[in-house]
């Protein structure tokens, strides 16, 4: 094999669909505003005290000019057509064109954790109700991780590779990881780089019920009469995470690449650090993520103390959110006292495999404007009075160094440094 070219990772351009809104323009407008995009489930019934979800308001494949009611109809996945839509926006945010040229050397790399969940329910159904006939001849191909990748690649003509990182809820963050070392390498010049997830379905909600993850609403808890209150990461009364669908994609780009095409960088990856815990399927192992953080540090040829900001994890899980302050305490010391720490999760609730990627697009906006997404709807835990989480409101404040961390079942863990531009 050739030696790796050792080229440097921009980000030019993401998108995003989130509870906060159907585009990234729409999610950045309420996230500066503080707000949430939490409400009772409508894309199914559930008789659930975890009723509350995340859904990304007003979506309609229909609506989208490159889709028909057949395509809709045969793509029943939700991830395939999302993940096409948020490709072409996130190549139109970044100026870059497809071209004899740029074509085979894009790649495209989006990250799931449950797939097409959602078509396999349907051709259950089918199969139940209707009979074998009845099971579409789609399925499978619905069903395929890669596929969504493949699709936006026939719509909008990249020809590189595509196929899926899948790390649970830390794949958006693989899909980064795996790509800028492609950049890096010379495998490629340009990557689609991310996760989808439409995950609002009966089973998911009640499996992740009953695994006692996410939270349940009831008489007397803040959310019962304001859902938007339901996420609430590192505050003293956090009960669980809030199940959301959503996908982000970000594109990246070898450093010569700029001038040659005109490309504007918003942020550059610096740091990639990933392991797994080999402990336990859902409980983290503390060695493990501090490792993974220290390891994207000194990627980046930093010091613990040169990170500005951390875009926590923070699910809003009583266990989850205190074992990620204690490594942040081990990996920073001291320095966490100046370092501020915040979870969008608090506002976007947990989109699985996709959280990552939208959590760096929203980072990376930030930054680029002065400014800090909050951790909205915190009460004060004793347990982190040495934490600045950035409390309900957001922050301006001028950074360019920043730490995002996602963390999965099966205990997998990736974290990635930014760097500002």
């Amino acid at each position: 094999m050739k030696p790796p070219k050792n080229r440097r990772v921009f980000v030019i351009g993401y998108a995003a669909a989130t509870p906060l809104g159907k585009t990234f323009a729409k999610t950045w407008e309420r996230a500066v505003k503080g707000e949430a995009g939490f409400r009772k489930v409508t894309r199914c019934h559930v008789n659930s005290s975890s009723n509350v979800v995340g859904e990304i308001p007003d979506w309609d494949p229909l609506s989208l000019e490159f889709v028909t009611r057949k395509e809709a109809y045969n793509w029943n996945a939700g991830f395939v057509i999302l993940t096409m839509a948020l490709c072409k926006d996130a190549l139109d945010n970044s100026g870059l064109e497809m071209d004899k040229d740029t074509a085979p050397r894009t790649a495209c790399l989006i990250g799931s954790a449950l797939n097409g969940t959602d078509a396999f329910r349907i051709a259950m159904d089918n199969y139940l109700h209707q009979g074998p006939l009845k099971i579409s001849p789609y399925l499978l191909p619905n069903l395929c991780s890669n596929l969504p990748s493949g699709k936006a690649g026939m719509l909008l003509g990249f020809t590189g590779p595509v196929f899926s990182p899948q790390g649970a809820c830390a794949s958006g963050n693989h899909a980064i990881g795996i790509g800028s070392r492609m950049i890096r390498d010379g495998d490629c010049d340009f990557v689609l780089a991310g996760g989808v997830e439409t995950c609002i379905l009966p089973e998911i909600i009640h499996g992740f019920e009953n695994m006692n993850a996410t939270i349940k609403i009831v008489p007397g808890d803040r959310a019962y009469d304001d859902p938007s209150q339901a996420s609430r990461p590192f505050s003293i009364d956090r009960k669980g995470f809030i199940l959301s669908e959503g996908g982000g994609v970000l594109v990246l780009a070898a450093q010569e690449m700029l001038e040659i095409y005109g490309l504007t960088p918003k942020a550059e990856v610096v740091g990639i650090g990933w392991n797994s815990d080999a402990y336990h399927f859902i409980r983290p192992n503390k060695r493990a993520i501090i490792l993974s953080m220290r390891e994207a540090i000194d990627d980046a040829g930093l010091h613990p103390g040169d990170i500005q900001y951390v875009n926590a994890h923070g699910t809003s899980t009583p266990r989850g959110d205190s074992i990620e302050i204690e490594c942040l305490r081990s990996v920073f010391g001291k320095d966490l006292k100046r370092i501020p720490v915040s979870s969008n999760k608090s506002q976007i609730g947990h989109t699985l495999g996709a959280a990552a990627a939208i959590e760096a697009a929203l980072s990376i906006e930030a930054m680029r404007n002065g400014q800090m997404l909050p951790t909205i709807n915190y009460i004060p835990a004793p347990e982190f009075d040495d934490v600045d989480v950035v409390p309900n409101e957001v922050r301006r404040q001028d950074y360019h160094l920043f730490l995002s961390n996602a963390f999965g079942f099966g205990g997998t863990n990736c974290c990635v440094a930014f760097k500002g531009v």
